[in-house]
């Protein structure tokens, strides 16, 4: 019996998001309760070899966002599937022994319950939405639909395949969805291959970003409100933190405005609400995130209309856990430490899987 519980905590990914995950776990590495937890780190490439890593060595240039990357692993891994499964340390052909898994790592083929299905085959209590959540979660499309069947209010748009992408027409589109528009693929995450487009040419270039992302897309009517973000955790009754606004000074919240210009966004925490719509915004939350089968922890994204009506943006299943990551910040403004949020994301984990 160990004193400690063992976290088995994978980053890395193939996905654009590899730099993205990797500051991510950087900061759990650091701010995780470590009379409580020992962390095993498991390190996913760029080309999708998983490997063993070392605390005092994980990763290079880690302050630089732009340069952080995965350092040389001490051991390959391998998946065993089946009752008596796990990950395999090849060095030593044993299993690695671990309590729970943590996933941080965001994107496809990971956060879009792939990974989360790989685990599950191994055996493994893993932290986080499951398989079905987190599917939902990243396909932006099949999302909308569930919300708008639960009645939530979302953007209206238009969703166009691969092969579809010679009938896109702008005058047909902006017929029905006007001007400003955003441009999206249905998966991915982190603002990445999304474009805000004003006139035609803009239109067609940020289709052909778009379908370089993903073989779907969706053409959103812009929401004219507040952009706000609440995170939430939980299972049975979910727990809502106060409310974060982003006010981006790019046209919009893009990947440059999140991760690489310090200046790319003014965000301002907690936001003062009059009693009930706060009331109602953190209900809002809680419900979409119920609704999308989220587990664990996640954020919901939203906007606020003048009129005080709240539109459903998105969610996040694998929120990010950098210095600049929000749902930490706004947990921390609600009254938890990050080390406290880790801890007690890990207990719903637990928790969750009767251990």
């Amino acid at each position: 019996m160990h004193n400690k519980q063992i976290i088995g905590l994978i980053f890395g990914g193939q996905s654009p998001e590899h730099k993205i995950s990797l500051l991510s776990a950087k900061n759990i590495i650091h701010s995780i309760d470590k009379n409580k937890f020992e962390l095993t780190l498991i390190g996913i490439d760029q080309n999708g070899a998983w490997g063993l890593y070392d605390e005092t060595n994980t990763f290079l240039n880690p302050e630089n966002p732009e340069t952080i990357c995965l350092a040389e692993k001490i051991a390959e891994l391998i998946i065993k599937p089946g009752k008596n499964g796990g990950i395999i340390n090849l060095t030593n052909q044993r299993i690695l022994e671990l309590d729970l898994v943590f996933p941080m790592i965001h994107g496809l083929n990971c956060e879009d319950g792939t990974l989360q299905g790989l685990l599950q085959t191994a055996n493994l209590p893993f932290v986080g939405t499951g398989i079905l959540g987190s599917a939902i979660g990243m396909d932006k499309d099949v999302m909308k639909r569930l919300l708008k069947e639960a009645s939530f209010k979302i953007a209206h748009d238009l969703i166009f395949k691969v092969f579809e992408k010679d009938q896109i027409n702008f005058q047909k589109v902006t017929d029905q969805l006007g001007l400003p528009l955003f441009i999206k693929p249905a998966n991915t995450g982190s603002s990445i291959g999304i474009s805000k487009v004003t006139d035609e040419n803009e239109f067609y270039r940020a289709i052909s970003k778009a379908f370089e992302f993903d073989q779907k897309i969706l053409i959103e009517e812009a929401i004219v409100g507040r952009e706000i973000e609440c995170a939430v955790m939980g299972n049975d009754q979910p727990e809502t933190s106060l409310i974060a606004e982003i006010v981006p000074n790019h046209s919009f919240y893009s990947y440059e405005a999140k991760y690489l210009d310090s200046k790319g966004a003014s965000i301002n925490y907690p936001v003062e609400f009059e009693k009930n719509l706060l009331k109602k915004i953190r209900e809002t939350a809680a419900k979409a995130y119920s609704t999308l089968e989220a587990q664990d922890f996640a954020r919901i994204d939203m906007f606020l209309t003048s009129s005080n009506e709240i539109y459903i943006n998105e969610i996040n299943t694998l929120p990010g856990f950098t210095n600049g990551s929000m749902f930490p910040k706004l947990w921390e403004v609600s009254g938890l430490s990050q080390t406290e949020l880790i801890t007690k994301i890990i207990n719903y984990a637990f928790k969750r899987y009767g251990l």
